[in-house]
């Protein structure tokens, strides 16, 4: 067998000896080509890697185990791989033959492209978010990479939530007519503070943005947070991290295939903790996009 290994940042080849234990398996280091032999690849880092790299994974088609190796691991923590133990133990199964992986969806963001030209389609594996939740990561990544694992992201949310206005914006829902054609019908507008399009329940280290969202559903979770005051707002945002907010009158929850967001002026969408684009954006899922390698597999 043929494995690559994908290094993020602060990760090195002494991170890889753990998962050297059989001599079965022949190693290279970097993304495969794709006219290179490779059974499964295994990618060390958090969100912010994952999310570099999708648009590679997704083309290759080949299993892929995330290590949570970076400051936020919401994607393997929602994948069951909390730990880098987990995926040690999720990596000798599948050596050994065991039918542990999954297909799983992924988020796909159309940015906006150049004129007469098709949008630029971004994949995602948690979360996308305009508004807020933007400010938040903008913020976040001017940390130090310590400071971001260890509450860097709470800290840039108690920068933001005094500072930060909801902006008027609109939300769309894709219709499909008798003709497959797709219209859109408007679902929200209003100031909004933050819309959240979810792929996975978690997103900025450990936050339940959506907690009833699926892997396998083939739909996205949407949550909107109205216009609340400040300091209501600081005192209601550790109800995210038990995903109690649904429960605020300010906030919305639905899901969806596919949406579109507009806004007054241009904002930015952050995915995965990374800059994206601005809006006007549409917002879909690609069902059983990326295969992944877990403990338990379907």
């Amino acid at each position: 067998m043929r494995a690559a290994a994908i290094l993020g940042r602060g990760c090195s080849p002494r991170d890889l000896k753990t998962f050297q234990t059989d001599d079965a398996v022949e190693w290279r280091l970097g993304m495969p080509a794709a006219n290179d032999r490779a059974d499964a690849i295994l990618l060390f880092g958090g969100d912010g890697t994952v999310h570099r790299h999708l648009g590679q994974l997704t083309r290759l088609g080949l299993p892929v185990l995330v290590v949570p190796a970076g400051s936020g691991n919401d994607f393997a923590n929602s994948l069951g791989l909390g730990r880098v133990r987990d995926s040690q133990v999720a990596w000798r199964k599948f050596c050994g033959g065991a039918a542990n992986v999954r297909p799983i969806d992924l988020g796909v963001i159309y940015a906006p492209a150049g004129k007469d030209a098709a949008p630029h389609a971004i994949h995602f594996c948690c979360v996308a978010g305009v508004g807020f939740d933007g400010e938040v990561a903008r913020r976040a990544n001017r940390l130090p990479r310590w400071l971001r694992g260890h509450g860097g992201y709470l800290l840039s949310v108690a920068a933001t939530v005094f500072r930060f206005r909801a902006r008027p914006m609109k939300i769309f829902l894709a219709v499909e007519n008798s003709d497959a054609a797709q219209n859109w019908a408007l679902r929200s507008h209003r100031p909004t503070l933050l819309a959240a399009f979810a792929n996975t329940p978690f997103y900025g280290g450990g936050m339940k943005i959506a907690p009833q969202a699926k892997l396998e559903d083939g739909l996205l979770d949407v949550c909107l947070v109205g216009d609340v005051h400040p300091l209501r707002l600081f005192c209601l945002f550790p109800t995210v991290y038990a995903g109690k907010h649904l429960g605020i009158r300010e906030v919305e929850y639905f899901k969806a295939t596919r949406v579109r967001v507009e806004s007054e002026y241009p904002l930015d969408v952050y995915a995965d903790g990374e800059y994206v684009c601005r809006t006007p954006v549409e917002v879909g899922v690609q069902s059983a996009a990326l295969t992944v390698i877990t403990l338990t597999g379907t």
